[in-house]
């Protein structure tokens, strides 16, 4: 973990973020603008996270302690007031302490979490990639590439976006620190739901 604590300010949702993971955003609220605009200005992210008590709208909601940067690649205001924007998983972080400023936005010191060097997919889980490439293929733009299929992190993150697990299942697997944990686990759900094909 980072010695170095940074500002960051914190979007709660009801949805979990990965590293790598593509998350288009609907914002309408004053502090929600304010921040993006800021972001957009200066170059910089916000985090997100999981709810942990509270709403997404109106009063500021209790954010878990883990979440992920979210870095904004494109945005559009196709109606007035309502920014859309696509943003894309960066670092992880844990909240160290967070305040809320006057307009309602949360604020934290959060510190960076240290990634586990991430290897290709082990020969032992490479029957996750079949069903893998073909959900790709049939989201298409929903989820655009980069497409790291060799990449173990990558494959066990989508999968957990993409599988109809709780969020606070996906928010544990959020703060495994393993990736090669974290993909195991997603193969052991796909095996006892009956996803794998026998012959992968």
């Amino acid at each position: 973990m980072s010695e170095v604590c940074e500002r960051l300010p914190l979007f709660p949702l009801k949805t979990v973020l990965f590293p790598g993971g593509v998350l288009p955003l609907r914002v309408f609220e004053p502090r929600y603008m304010d921040m993006v605009t800021g972001c957009m200005r200066e170059g910089g992210s916000f985090g997100v996270c999981l709810i942990a008590a509270g709403e997404e709208v109106g009063e500021t909601a209790v954010p878990h302690p883990v979440g992920t940067e979210a870095c904004i690649e494109a945005w559009d205001m196709e109606q007035a007031g309502v920014l859309s924007l696509v943003t894309r998983g960066g670092r992880r972080f844990r909240v160290e302490d967070h305040e809320v400023e006057r307009d309602g936005l949360l604020v934290a010191r959060v510190r960076w979490l240290d990634e586990t060097p991430s290897g290709g997919v082990p020969e032992a889980q490479a029957e996750v990639l079949p069903l893998l490439r073909a959900i790709v293929a049939e989201l298409g733009e929903r989820l655009p590439p980069p497409h790291r299929f060799d990449d173990l992190a990558w494959v066990g993150a989508r999968y957990v976006e993409l599988l109809p697990i709780p969020l606070l299942a996906k928010q544990k697997l959020l703060e495994l620190d393993d990736p090669l944990s974290r993909l195991e686990i997603v193969q052991q759900f796909l095996r006892e739901h009956g996803l794998l094909s026998n012959t992968a």
